[in-house]
């Protein structure tokens, strides 16, 4: 055999091999110019300190509150009032200076201190009773936000109710009672850490696949994307929200009003977000045909179950009638498809990542 041939046979096979090993994956819709790695910015896992435990077993006991109304006295610090209130200053009401049915615990410092010659907001409550209407007189901080800053102003106060809450001390029994897993504190403290970590441990995982779709997309280019699928996602946005204005039995107009939209806003926005939701679908069915993602029916249905349970559902029939198999089956898809471009990503510092931006400008 030749040398001349040899070497025709190997350039053959390189060119080849090459070929098989373009970056770039392309159908009808899009090309993806990129997909390994894609430069996204490194995200650290929060930490768990000894701190933080204890602040949400203490929002845990918290939710363990007894409410005792008080009836045969007049406020005192330490008590929880409810109460409405109306501010003003040289008799003009000011944005934000009313509520109703405000739950405060008097000494908690929440409201405006004393300042000069004036009591604070809490101290004027206490020593009123329930079902009473009085006035207060406060001034506001020099550095308090706004044009209320420094000024004295008047309130209305109505008093609605006086209550006991009492918080429950962490024990062995609260545990007990409280918890599935746990059996003493200690146990119930190692309970909420693991809870904790493993949310965080989320809570990156999240960002991350966020961060490498965001990094993919912008690397994909458009030719035309499905018109039909694109209306499609358009009416099912359309029915959706048109089905939460009949739960609230408003017409749909009303509803988006008060939601702060228009009709032809709302057109908009659906009709922008059902071309993305398309565009991601399209680009992510096409990568993972491509590497070989798509999840096995035993791959479906796993994590058809494990998003029932995190979404609190009580099996996983009820929670394909309330979003749809489709959309389910979609969104399983593109997060194996985000674990999968995560794991040949390149995390880079902040602050690296924005000068790679301004050099590639």
């Amino acid at each position: 055999m030749s040398r001349k041939w040899v070497a025709w046979m190997v350039s053959g096979v390189l060119a080849v091999s090459l070929a098989g090993c373009s970056s770039e994956l392309s159908n009808e819709y899009v090309t993806i110019k990129k997909y390994k790695g894609l430069e996204v910015n490194k995200v650290e896992t929060q930490e768990v300190t000894d701190e933080s435990v204890e602040s949400t077993i203490s929002s845990y006991l918290g939710m363990s509150q007894t409410r005792e109304e008080i009836k045969d006295r007049k406020a005192e610090k330490g008590d929880t009032v409810n109460i409405d209130y109306t501010g003003s200053i040289d008799g003009v009401e000011f944005e934000g200076g009313a509520d109703e049915g405000v739950m405060l615990e008097l000494g908690s410092g929440q409201f405006i201190g004393a300042e000069g010659d004036y009591k604070s907001f809490e101290e004027q409550i206490i020593g009123h009773e329930t079902g009473e209407t009085f006035q207060i007189k406060v001034k506001f901080p020099e550095d308090y936000p706004g044009e209320v800053a420094g000024q004295v102003a008047d309130f209305e106060i109505v008093l609605n109710g006086i209550y006991k809450i009492t918080t429950p001390e962490l024990t062995d029994e609260w545990v007990k009672e409280n918890s599935e897993d746990s059996k003493n504190v200690e146990e119930f403290k190692k309970e909420i850490r693991g809870k904790m970590e493993e949310s965080n441990q989320t809570n990156t995982d999240n960002t991350l696949r966020s961060s490498v779709i965001e990094a993919l997309l912008a690397e994909t280019e458009i030719k035309e994307l499905p018109k039909e699928q694109i209306e499609e996602e358009y009416q099912a946005m359309m029915d959706y929200n048109k089905g939460l204005a009949k739960e609230r039995n408003m017409e749909f107009a009303d509803f988006l009003t008060a939601n702060g939209m228009t009709e032809e806003d709302f057109e908009t926005i659906a009709k922008q977000q059902a071309e993305s939701a398309v565009k991601l679908d399209v680009v992510c069915s096409l990568l993972a045909e491509k590497k070989r993602l798509n999840p096995s029916d035993k791959e479906y249905e796993e994590k058809m179950k494990e998003y029932a349970e995190r979404l609190g559902y009580e099996d996983v029939e009820t929670m394909k009638e309330q979003y749809g198999e489709d959309v389910i089956k979609r969104t399983i898809l593109q997060e194996k498809v985000a674990d999968y471009l995560v794991d040949k990503c390149v995390q880079v510092e902040a602050s690296d990542s924005e000068e790679t931006e301004k050099e590639s400008k």
